[in-house]
């Protein structure tokens, strides 16, 4: 068995990368914004949010002129960083839904299926090779009391439509073979598993295709009124526009505002090396699901396209201050940890090496799913907060942004969860303080039997969602 030395070495000898990202088939940067430009639609932001908004756009519209404006390289943010879960779900899952979206949540699961379908049609329909494809997720107990918890899902499911199964101990096991299965919830075919980068690439180079331009290296630095257009200003140019998206989730530039609603927290994946066929015999894992376990700080975990396991979440970080930045992706305590509960989970795989390993903020609201937003009159629009869903819900996200600043009444853009806001966080210091005080009451009711003690039950009763 791996000791922490053991721990700290494979975790050190791991490349400090995003392994989806770091491939010599990553496209070069495009150039810069120089000087004065125009378009019709200007979106801030090349992640998932930016791209689909732009691909969207000119595919309803043909004709009008889109300018995407990227402060680093396509998909550099969470769009890169994540583990390739493309979830059906709009609201971080049917549960969360139910609770906060009740009335609305059979449309919004309806919503998120169609989602889902249209984002398998546009890879294929646009030939992107992002390894796409269908599959179970399955949530596994690892502890006595989740089994009762998944039970109660798996009704909550079944009520509104959703095909699940629930699975005994030796039916978990049979998934992938860990000691630490008690059980499990399977929900079937409701998610795609991707490649995120390639998926970025290859939405990029269809939105190209279809006459969008893109400029990398171009952080905008403000947004300003201009007659009846917006002016976006960059350090070395500006576009004159007549609608703007700000697609930005966690970074929330240049709307400051935005971090009323949302919160960046940063979340931790390791990338193992590709596995043997040994290794593979020894875990089993033949279907090639999507899993997690059913902590409230919870793992989530995949197999590559080359048999590679991908390992992340659990230890969430918020840091004072809404800080964000590559200092805050170098710590290794968070890694080391999540390696540990690696091998824990999967004992057969002792000494497996790692070989990338890296961090990145979620963009996360008090609700954990999206919130939307409007300025200049309606002529901007944002949406940020996915936590941790965006790979697919970052479309649906993007489509109300195009219904916003198009002043369109749609279905989608009527639903509450778009037209009210979650409640905000509180400013600094109190934020840092009410969060931290947060994540170690969580601690401390998955170590209590997932008994929520008076402050999560507070805070359930106050509509704010909370686990890793």
């Amino acid at each position: 068995m791996s000791t922490s030395r053991d721990i700290a070495q494979l975790v050190a000898a791991a490349k400090p990368a995003v392994f989806w990202s770091d491939s010599p088939d990553a496209p070069r940067a495009a150039t810069p914004l120089h000087g004065a430009a125009s378009a019709d639609l200007v979106i801030i932001g090349a992640g998932f949010t930016g791209l689909w908004a732009a691909l969207q756009a000119v595919e309803e519209n043909p004709g009008r002129s889109v300018m995407v404006l990227e402060a680093d390289v396509a998909g550099f943010g969470a769009s890169s960083r994540n583990g390739g879960f493309c979830d059906a779900s709009l609201t971080h899952g049917l549960l969360n839904g139910v609770e906060h979206w009740p009335e609305e949540i059979d449309t919004l699961v309806a919503m998120g299926q169609q989602n889902l379908d249209e984002i398998m049609d546009t890879i294929e329909r646009h030939r992107i090779d992002a390894h796409a494809h269908r599959a179970d997720e399955v949530d596994v107990a690892i502890a006595e009391w989740q089994l009762a918890d998944l039970d109660e899902a798996a009704s909550t499911h079944a009520s509104h439509g959703a095909s699940v199964t629930l699975l005994d101990e030796d039916g978990a096991r049979s998934i992938a073979d860990s000691p630490t299965y008690l059980g499990g919830l399977v929900h079937h075919d409701s998610i795609a598993l991707v490649d995120p980068a390639r998926l970025v690439w290859g939405l990029r180079d269809a939105c190209e295709r279809l006459g969008v331009v893109f400029h990398d290296n171009s952080r905008v630095t403000g947004v300003e009124p201009d007659g009846i257009r917006l002016r976006v200003r960059t350090a070395r140019g500006h576009v004159v526009a007549d609608r703007v998206i700000a697609a930005t989730n966690a970074w929330a530039e240049p709307l400051k505002k935005i971090r009323r609603w949302v919160i960046p927290i940063y979340d931790h994946v390791l990338m193992t090396e590709p596995l043997s066929a040994s290794q593979m015999d020894a875990i089993g894992w033949s279907g090639r699901e999507g899993l997690a376990d059913a902590s409230n700080q919870f793992h989530y975990y995949r197999l590559s396209h080359d048999n590679r396991i991908l390992w992340g979440g659990y230890d969430a970080n918020y840091y004072k201050g809404n800080g964000m930045g590559p200092e805050y992706e170098r710590q290794t305590d968070s890694h080391e940890t999540i390696a540990q509960h690696f091998f824990d989970t999967f004992p057969q795989l002792d000494g497996l090496g790692f070989s990338h390993r890296w961090a990145g903020p979620i963009g996360t609201t008090s609700k954990f799913s999206a919130t939307w937003g409007t300025d200049f009159d309606g002529r901007l629009a944002w949406v940020a907060g996915y936590t941790g869903l965006g790979v697919g819900a970052s479309r649906f996200g993007a489509g109300v942004c195009l219904d916003l600043v198009d002043g369109l009444t749609t279905e989608r853009s009527q639903l509450a969860m778009v037209r009210i806001k979650p409640m905000p966080f509180p400013p600094e210091p109190l934020r840092n303080a009410v969060i931290q005080f947060t994540r170690s009451q969580i601690t401390k009711a998955d170590a209590n039997n997932g008994e929520p003690g008076p402050w999560l039950r507070l805070l359930s009763r106050l509509g704010i969602g909370f686990d890793s």
